[in-house]
């Protein structure tokens, strides 16, 4: 060997080696951890979709109960025994005076929709609330438009009367939450908390028909 080969052999770089993969008992023991990170991860993810349910279950029933309540504000001077129309009494022209929410702009005009048996006037069905009823402004009576309210009207535009239909839940009857579906639990007026059924005179209170328990342990029909 000459001095120019050995200069060649002791300039070569030298590498060192490394062992292929990993051992057996390496991946067990990567696969334990990961499965152990993943059955804790499940629960906190199912509290959470579950806790985005029950958020999403109070405001829906808070919205259905605001929707009968402004119903039934409505309906303050409204539909006497009788009656057809309501005549608009709060404006005066049925002479009851009786006092209004001064929530309610407007007055139900449609007395039809009531039975004899709904004598605290709340809808008699989720369904009126979204098809909605004729309903007339809680105005001036027609006695000061005729004393010169509104001279820069003629007569026909005093006296034509408009149809307005209000509707109290106008994109429909919401979705549980709990259950996906439309089966909410009614309760009329005339029935208590823990009545089986509907009685069908009115819709005084609606609750989920899920059995389910809440994360803070109350019953969601209970809500």
């Amino acid at each position: 060997m000459n001095l120019f080969t050995k200069i060649r052999f002791v300039s070569r770089p030298v590498f060192p080696s490394f062992s292929g993969g990993f051992s057996l008992l390496e991946l067990l023991a990567t696969l334990t951890v990961l499965s152990i990170l993943i059955l804790g991860t499940i629960p906190l993810v199912q509290n959470s979709i579950k806790r985005q349910k029950e958020v999403r279950l109070r405001q829906t029933l808070r919205d259905l109960r605001n929707a009968i309540d402004a119903f039934h504000r409505d309906t303050v001077g409204a539909c006497n025994v009788g009656a057809v129309r309501s005549g608009n009494p709060a404006g005066g022209r049925g002479g009851q005076n009786i006092p209004a929410d001064p929530r309610s702009r407007v007055v139900v005009d449609d007395c039809t929709i009531f039975d004899t048996e709904n004598l605290d006037r709340y809808p008699p069905s989720l369904d009126v609330l979204v098809e909605g009823v004729r309903v007339r402004s809680r105005g001036l009576a027609p006695q000061a438009v005729s004393r010169g309210a509104f001279d820069d009207k003629n007569a026909t535009e005093i006296n034509e009367e408009k149809e307005i239909i209000k509707k109290y839940l106008p994109r429909g009857i919401p979705v549980d939450p709990m259950t996906g579906e439309e089966n909410w639990e009614i309760r009329s007026s005339y029935q208590d908390k823990d009545s089986g059924s509907w009685d069908e005179v009115n819709v005084f209170d609606v609750r989920s028909s899920s059995e389910g328990t809440a994360l803070n342990g109350e019953n969601y029909s209970d809500w």
